[in-house]
């Protein structure tokens, strides 16, 4: 069976996410997503269409026998699978076949992307050698990135070969490394099933696959997980690097100025320690701070030692009501203790290899724990646009700042909040609706000066107009304000313009 065929089968079939969500409908989709298969099965029971076949045989891990194989796809067949290896003597699938789908600036793309079968259908702890599919992980992480061009960028531990598909949609050329054998095999087959070329796979450990090269945009989920480094600990590839502690996450942002051109930027996910009397985040500022770096970086979760650990012992598939669980829960919380390790952060980092080093630098660090308003689909551009104004604004005095014109983002509006029959309102705020959908208390003065932000005369003729009207000193209000002005630039909540450009 060539590859080929069985391409052209799944575009025949239209075995695509719009197609399976019309066919078992919105209740069954939204409780595979919970690892529920039985609605999914109950809407495609005695149903025909071949893309019905093919989920039952790829997604919920159905014995089909090689009559229905054969007709939902033709070229390939039963026998075209089993020489590849994807099909088992008993008629199920031995690996999962996904539609997946995602919106980008260049409009809609269908993939098909090749991994392990999960939890649902293997019901049983997952194998060291497990390869991962289309997940939350990996979603985050796509949204991550931004979408402008970049020349080349390194997927660092492509697993499935998901940020790979997403990296060739900007990038002329892409190289996607990852540690286990079994992963580039199925990565490879993702991007041919998904007719995508001029991916490079490579083996080996984090960095070492490419040595020596430097890169315009580097995407990673490394295998960041915290796992106790003792005897009878089953170790997962996909997600235990074999460091101890937070050190493939503090490794990897140190050597990352070796791989990056200037001005490039990667972007990970990562989780950090916190030992007793620590500040997670201080950490991860001392890595970037050693390797010359510009990040911002977000924490979005911090779990208690306890917790970390229920939570990976169950994404490896173990039950908690067992003995297995308890003797692993003992070996995390033993390893913890071992390093006085309290709780564990866990986020987002956008890093930058400065194009001038002289230039001043962009270290935010901070906890985002509200949900963005659309996940972080977009978030991405969003960043590599706070880089943007931040390099427009950083080495300006206020005198020149407020020179500037600023234009209230169209995704920004204002709340106001009045107790029953006041005059005036006790809270006012502005409220991002895209980003990390950012809360901004406002008072009198800044209120007054971001709605009079239309783009049409400088901030500082604005805040003196402002000062005015309350009767108070525009010095001390444009003090007061404009540095306000800055960090909503920088989120993106107003943007600028220089009109004497």
């Amino acid at each position: 069976m060539h590859t080929s065929e069985l391409r052209a089968d799944l575009l025949d079939a239209d075995f695509t996410v719009d197609r399976l969500q019309g066919l078992w409908g919105p209740v069954a989709d939204a409780a595979l997503a919970r690892d529920n298969p039985v609605p999914a099965r109950r809407a495609l029971a005695g149903r025909e269409h071949p893309a019905a076949v093919l989920a039952r045989l790829f997604l919920l891990g159905d014995a089909l026998d090689s009559a229905q194989i054969d007709r939902a796809l033709p070229r390939t067949g039963a026998a075209g699978l089993r020489a590849r290896g994807l099909l088992g003597p008993d008629g199920r699938a031995l690996v999962e076949v996904r539609p997946y789908s995602a919106v980008d600036a260049t409009g809609v793309v269908n993939w098909w992307v090749v991994s392990d079968h999960g939890e649902m259908v293997r019901r049983g702890p997952l194998s060291a050698d497990h390869v991962l599919g289309v997940g939350g992980a990996s979603l985050t992480l796509a949204g991550l990135v931004p979408t402008s061009p970049a020349r080349r960028v390194l997927d660092l531990g492509t697993g499935s070969g998901v940020q790979a598909l997403h990296a060739r949609r900007s990038a002329a050329s892409v190289v996607a490394t990852d540690l286990s054998d079994r992963a580039l095999r199925l990565a490879a087959l993702t991007l041919e099933l998904s007719g995508v070329d001029n991916v490079e796979l490579r083996h080996g450990d984090m960095l070492t696959p490419v040595a020596g090269e430097r890169f315009d945009r580097i995407v990673s989920n490394p295998p960041f997980v915290i796992t106790p480094r003792e005897r009878g600990v089953d170790v997962l590839e996909y997600r235990d690097g074999g460091r101890v502690g937070d050190g493939i996450v503090e490794e990897l942002v140190r050597a990352l100025p070796d791989h990056l051109e200037p001005g490039g930027t990667a972007h990970l996910l990562g989780n950090w320690e916190y030992p007793a009397g620590t500040d997670g985040l201080d950490r991860v500022r001392a890595w970037v701070e050693a390797a010359g770096l510009d990040a911002w970086v977000i924490e979005r979760d911090r779990q208690d030692a306890a917790e970390y650990a229920e939570t990976w012992l169950r994404d490896g598939g173990v039950r908690t009501a067992s003995e297995t669980f308890e003797a692993l829960a003992e070996a995390w919380l033993d390893d913890f203790a071992a390093r006085g390790v309290t709780h564990v952060g866990f986020g987002y980092l956008t890093l930058r290899r400065p194009a001038n080093t002289s230039a001043p630098r962009l270290r935010r660090f901070e906890r985002v724990a509200t949900a963005a308003p659309s996940g972080t689909s977009g978030l991405g551009d969003a960043i590599a646009a706070g880089f943007a104004a931040h390099d427009q604004i950083a080495a300006l005095d206020d005198v020149a700042f407020a020179r500037m014109h600023a234009t209230v983002a169209p995704d920004v509006t204002e709340e106001r909040h009045f107790w029953p029959g006041a005059e005036h309102p006790t809270v006012m705020r502005l409220v991002q609706g895209t980003g990390l959908g950012r809360v901004v208390d406002l008072d009198t003065g800044l209120g007054a000066v971001v709605g009079a932000c239309d783009g049409e005369l400088p901030m500082g003729v604005i805040v003196a107009a402002v000062a005015d009207l309350l009767d108070v000193d525009a010095g001390a209000l444009a003090a007061e304000v404009l540095p306000r002005m800055r960090e909503l630039a920088v989120v993106g909540m107003i943007t600028l313009a220089d009109h004497r450009e």
